[in-house]
């Protein structure tokens, strides 16, 4: 058999145009399962804007503002380190069940899937029906039933985007801001109206025409299983040893001894390759375009038990499961990616306990010098910021220095309170006595304290006249 079918992939013809795919409506006990695990997350997503803990959105990722919440937690900029360690946890966390279970993330998990194959095409199917009608409904010339067909599905796709992309919005500006944009009307904020039209076109273009060409060409997971998968690693595959054979496939043909005949249980049916959502043969062996979506397990099992043979042709399994019948191991290369997260997630946790509720900036003013006062008196001037981070006002702040003997003076008052995950910033003065200090550059250690509790210390620099002995 020529092996061309790497050479191309399945959503281009031989003319290198666009070869649309239309796949059969699945079904089976994996495809219930997806859909369990598909309706849940859906809920998650369209729910987790509009959830709130402890007066804070449960998830939000406001780029615009540098806020983001996590799991009803606030970070802000300066936690930024605690952004990059999560990501690194995330890429490895994906790597390790890459290497251990193949692209499952993608058929179970990923946005793109569970929009794509739960949502636009159980909607496509309901309006233009399964595969045979939909390819005689592309093939048949622009009638009544065509347009009407057409124009339905257009307009539900479109709704359906501008939810997403509402909800989208919801992650971005805070679903509070987007219920207030909604009240107010759209034409109050032209703006927020024309962005929100533009996520719409994108999520329309998407799941509308751009489909599974998305896993296939956009998305570079699929490229990353090269380097990942080993001859270990579980993915959806097809059983070569059982289904060949000696001398290959066999149309299935009733009472023929196909074991004597030397065939495999492959039947050549196709109904794998029907049913694929991105129109690759699974027989072939693990492709990039392949989204371990499981509908393939579930039609050739369905196939099998018609003609009165064992399940699992195609199924979860390993190369070396296939090839020597080798059971799931730990390997090394798992054990190192589990332990490189293990440690990475540790770090993590520690460095979220020892994360301050409330962040102290205190810099000298730019481009001025020190002041030299009366009685040997230095005072420099400088530009505080504090965030808080926490649900809760900060009240009575005020500010001590700890490693020096001297005085802080505010600009505008002597105490202020922080309200809850605000920026509260200002301008004070720091009084030193020249002979308090070492040199002409002094590290001075601040206190900030909420009545007489301490809840921060920060650092700054004090500068005073050279000294020469």
């Amino acid at each position: 058999m020529e092996e061309n079918f790497r050479d191309t992939i399945g959503t281009i013809n031989e003319e290198g145009k666009r070869a649309w795919v239309f796949p059969k409506k699945p079904s089976g006990r994996f495809y219930k399962y997806r859909k369990w695990v598909s309706y849940a997350l859906l809920i998650f997503l369209f729910a987790s804007p509009f959830i709130k803990v402890n007066g804070n959105q449960f998830l939000m990722f406001n780029v615009l503002e540098r806020r983001f919440n996590i799991f009803g937690f606030p970070f802000w900029p300066q936690d930024f380190h605690l952004f990059v360690i999560s990501m690194i946890i995330g890429v490895i966390f994906i790597a390790l069940f890459t290497v251990a279970f193949g692209r499952i993330f993608c058929g179970w998990m990923c946005p793109q899937t569970i929009f794509m194959e739960m949502v636009f095409r159980r909607i496509e199917y309901w309006i233009d029906g399964d595969r045979g009608a939909q390819m005689r409904l592309a093939k048949q010339s622009w009638n009544a039933e065509k347009i009407r067909k057409r124009l339905l599905k257009w307009f539900v796709f479109f709704v359906i985007s501008f939810l997403i992309a509402n909800v989208f919005l919801a992650y971005i500006i805070s679903s509070d801001s987007l219920m207030q944009y909604i009240t107010e009307g759209p034409l109050v904020h032209i703006n927020t109206l024309v962005s929100l039209l533009i996520f719409t076109a994108v999520f329309y273009f998407v799941f509308a025409w751009f489909r599974e060409q998305v896993c296939i060409i956009a998305c570079p997971y699929g490229r990353m299983q090269g380097v990942l998968l080993d001859n270990k690693s579980i993915v959806v595959a097809y059983d070569h040893k059982r289904g060949e054979a000696e001398n290959g496939r066999k149309k299935f043909r009733k009472n023929e001894d196909r074991k004597a005949l030397g065939h495999g249980d492959c039947i050549d049916c196709f109904q794998c390759v029907n049913v694929c959502p991105t129109g690759i043969d699974i027989r072939n062996g693990t492709q990039l375009e392949c989204v371990n979506c499981t509908a393939c397990i579930d039609e050739c099992d369905t196939i099998m038990e018609k003609i009165d043979l064992p399940k699992g042709l195609i199924r979860y399994a390993s190369e070396d499961n296939i090839e020597k019948n080798a059971k799931f191991t730990f390997s090394p290369r798992l054990k190192g990616y589990s332990a490189v997260l293990v440690i990475l997630t540790g770090v993590l946790i520690g460095m979220l306990f020892l994360r301050n509720d409330l962040e102290a900036n205190i810099l000298r003013l730019p481009g001025q010098l020190y002041e030299h006062k009366e009685g040997n008196i230095i005072s420099n001037v400088y530009t505080y910021k504090l965030i808080n981070k926490t649900s809760r006002d900060i009240e009575d702040v005020s500010f001590k220095l700890l490693s020096h003997k001297g005085k802080i003076d505010l600009v505008s008052h002597q105490s202020f309170g922080v309200p809850a995950q605000q920026l509260a910033e200002g301008t004070l003065f720091i009084e030193i006595n020249n002979a308090a200090l070492n040199g002409d550059k002094d590290k001075l250690k601040i206190g900030v304290y909420s009545g007489d509790k301490l809840i921060e210390t920060t650092t700054a620099r004090f500068l005073a006249p050279r000294s020469y002995n």
